[in-house]
């Protein structure tokens, strides 16, 4: 850019932004001067201000080689416009919920020019207004109030690269008491506002003046460097792995790590352990963030306590004629029972804990189906559920019996306590979950503790699959070697499942062989070297090849599913080119800007964080749904989830959810779809391992589409993973300790694990 001009101040309506980086807050918007029909292109941190506010910009002249004359923002100030059609206007622009054009045209007509005036310092005159009752009233002033007080939280933190969703969130978890944490106490907003990390309250701690060496500074990074950890999947990090990953963000001194390692331990804000070294190695000193020991230690001894219960509530197949038995369901299913599945059904059966593994097409649906039967006819008490909506919608269409996800079973509440525990345990003689490769630590302890003793837990899933996203790896450690916990794994594939190709490939991905790609008509390659051009290739088999060829809706039947989320062909490039092709702008479909992103009605979302808050049981992190309205009088954007629940987002909210229409391989786990396009380019070459190529290929029901180049492929087959994660419950349930059940402490830090 030219040099520019300094000292300059433009007052100006803004009349609409046309990009916001919702991390820094860097703006590009287009405003009106007042001075002729020309709108003036600004840019700069305009944190929080809305399209139809007036505002005093300071700031500098200056001239872009590209897009010419431009406006550079320093700082800005809101400006309440003074004339009875600037109010109007002001009002009606959708910045105060509540009030849409027609309502703002009713109340300035009645008010005048001093209808901002009452708002501010009457409001009870409102009710003045005709059919503006007290509800709306009390609504509206309520908005106001807000909206004044999120714009000082927002000026308080201008310059700090914070971005309006954060503040606002700042804004509704400490109310008035907001600027005042920010100022004196910022590593708390790391701990306790989603969406906020570390290095977002560190730059706010620096600009407080809180030193680069203080105590306070470097125990926030080392909680911040666990919670790191455990969104990566461990539970917990080795102290030269924590140690050096401290210095290296926080260029600290290795000894004042240590130093406050100690400190966060003994005001037991951490957990410190150590485990018997590999092969007689030396010990391992583990740290872990507090719930997620308490967890693992409990998820352990509920394990062990389930296992050894002496009442059995399914007490009828310890001495069942099993002869009979079968013969029953081979007349109640016309299928017979292979010898891996009748271990499985006889070990579910008799055994209180057990785990069923196995790739597609070797028969866990109906080994699950036969368990769920037997165990009806005898009038055990059968609760299923899986970790996804999608995933529990399949096992109840396949055993008849009403599935719930995890989450709703255990009527997990705000805060993520469960309504189901060991005090008041499920009303249940056998639990099956399904996909439980997806169960993480936190989840798998809730699970445990839910189940009473006596009753029989049957985990099913596919080991081989990507691990789950939150922390732990719970059933390949139930599965490790020296665990208690009984097992079966099938392998063998039946003859039916053996004709198709997808699951054909899918086994022979996992032996690390490469898939056919010629000659079946449910398994393909569009072979292209190009990440770009994959992109392109991909929008056009989604949105024009698949559709034509085998008449599936590209939005509710085909899933986009991609190693990483940034890069030409990632889930976030390949969301805006497919948004633009099947949810395109058009005068009469509604749409919000929020942040970087447009949202619109038809949209294909997924919800990103778990909010226990939301409709009649929370969302959970992983959730797709359709964007069904968006208002913006009463500033609401509502979603139709899988699971056939209408949930409504404000408009602050909306960092909750991001587009589907592609979405990464690990975010798939537990759901399934008639169709998956896998575009796969040397530019995602570090994430291309065996066991997401893997995962992807199964989520298909019917028809896989592979994108891509031979070598990225040839590199998915042959990279086997980057090794195990850090737990410890494979050592526990092998050697076992005190019983412990674990529920407090557990919300302190499940926020940012979820």
């Amino acid at each position: 850019m030219e040099q520019a001009r300094a000292g300059a101040v433009l007052e100006a309506t803004l009349e609409r932004v046309t990009f916001a980086n919702p991390q820094t807050g860097y703006t590009v918007a287009r405003v009106d001067t007042g001075r002729g029909d020309t709108l003036v292109t600004v840019v700069g941190s305009l944190l929080g201000a809305q399209p139809g506010e007036t505002l005093r910009l300071h700031g500098r002249w200056g001239a872009h080689p590209q897009y010419g004359r431009q406006f550079v923002v320093e700082d800005y100030t809101t400006v309440l416009p003074a004339t009875v059609q600037g109010i109007r206007r002001y009002l009606g622009s959708g910045l105060v919920k509540g009030i849409g054009p027609k309502l703002a045209e009713r109340i300035v007509d009645h008010f005048g020019a001093d209808a901002l005036r009452v708002i501010e310092e009457e409001p009870a005159r409102l009710a003045e207004v005709p059919s503006l009752g007290p509800k709306r009233t009390r609504l509206i002033t309520a908005a106001w109030e807000e909206q004044r007080a999120i714009k000082e939280v927002m000026v308080c933190l201008q310059g700090m690269g914070v971005s309006t969703s954060l503040a606002v969130r700042i804004y509704k978890q400490y109310g008035g008491a907001a600027i005042d944490v920010v100022r004196t106490q910022p590593y708390r907003l790391a701990a306790e506002v989603w969406g906020i990390g570390f290095k977002t309250a560190d730059t706010i701690a620096a600009a407080a003046g809180i030193p680069h060496d203080s105590t306070e500074r470097v125990e926030a990074g080392l909680q911040y460097v666990l919670s790191e950890a455990t969104g990566q999947g461990h539970c917990f990090l080795p102290e030269p792995d924590l140690t050096a990953r401290a210095v290296e963000m926080l260029q600290v001194p290795a000894g004042l790590v240590g130093h406050c390692l100690a400190l966060l331990v003994a005001d037991q804000n951490l957990v410190r352990e150590e485990f018997p070294g590999a092969d007689g190695g030396p010990p391992t000193v583990a740290y872990y963030l507090v719930p997620f020991h308490r967890a693992e230690v409990s998820l352990a001894a509920g394990l062990r306590r389930l296992a050894s219960a002496d009442d059995d509530r399914v007490p009828h197949f310890a001495g069942v004629d099993w002869d009979r038995a079968l013969d029953w369901l081979h007349r109640a299913t016309g299928a017979d029972l292979a010898p891996g599945q009748l271990e499985a059904v006889r070990l579910a059966l008799t055994e209180k804990v057990a785990v069923l593994t196995g790739g597609p097409g070797c028969g866990k649906s109906f080994t699950v189906r036969s368990i769920v039967a037997l165990a009806a006819a005898k009038g055990a008490r059968v609760v299923l559920a899986a970790p996804t909506g999608r995933a529990a919608k399949r096992l109840t269409e396949l055993t008849g019996v009403e599935a719930q996800t995890v989450h709703r079973l255990l009527q997990l509440r705000p805060g993520g306590d469960a309504g189901f525990d060991r005090e008041k345990p499920l009303p249940a003689d056998l639990v099956v979950v399904d996909e439980s490769s997806m169960l993480d630590l936190l989840l798998g302890n809730k699970l445990v503790r839910a189940v009473p003793p006596g009753a029989h837990l049957l985990l099913v899933g596919d080991v081989d699959q990507l691990p789950s996203v939150g922390a732990g790896e719970v059933l390949r450690d139930l599965l490790a070697e020296g665990s208690p916990v009984p097992h079966v794994r099938l392998t063998q594939v039946f003859r039916q499942a053996s004709k198709s190709g997808v699951v054909t490939n899918a086994h022979r991905i996992n032996a690390g062989s490469p898939p056919q790609v010629r000659g079946l008509d449910d398994f393909f390659l569009f072979p292209t070297d190009d990440a770009e051009e994959a992109a392109r290739l991909t929008v056009d088999v989604v949105v024009r090849r698949i559709p034509a060829r085998f008449g599936l809706d590209p939005r509710r039947d085909v899933q986009v599913l991609t190693p990483v989320h940034r890069g030409p062909a990632g889930a976030a490039a390949l969301n805006e080119l497919l948004q633009e092709a099947l949810t395109p702008a058009a005068p009469h479909r509604a749409e919000k800007r929020f942040g970087g992103r447009v949202f619109r009605v038809g949209d294909k979302v997924s919800q990103i964080r778990n909010d226990y808050d939301k409709g009649s049981g929370g969302v959970f992190n992983g959730t797709q749904a359709v964007v069904t309205a968006i208002d913006a009088v009463e500033q609401t954007l509502t979603v139709r989830t899988d699971e056939d629940e209408s949930i409504d987002y404000d408009f602050g909210e909306l960092d909750e959810l991001v587009h589907a229409y592609a979405v990464t391989v690990h975010r798939s786990q537990g759901s399934e779809y008639p169709c998956v396009v896998v575009p796969l380019t040397t530019s995602a070459w570090t994430m291309l391992q065996r066991n997401l190529l893997y995962t992807a290929v199964t989520r298909a029901k019917k028809l896989v589409v592979l994108v891509g180049s031979q070598r990225a492929l040839a590199q998915a087959v042959r990279a086997t993973g980057s090794g195990r994660r850090h737990t410890a419950l494979a050592h526990r349930l092998r050697r076992p300790g005190p019983a412990v059940d674990c529920a407090e402490g557990e919300r302190r830090h499940a926020g940012t694990a979820a």
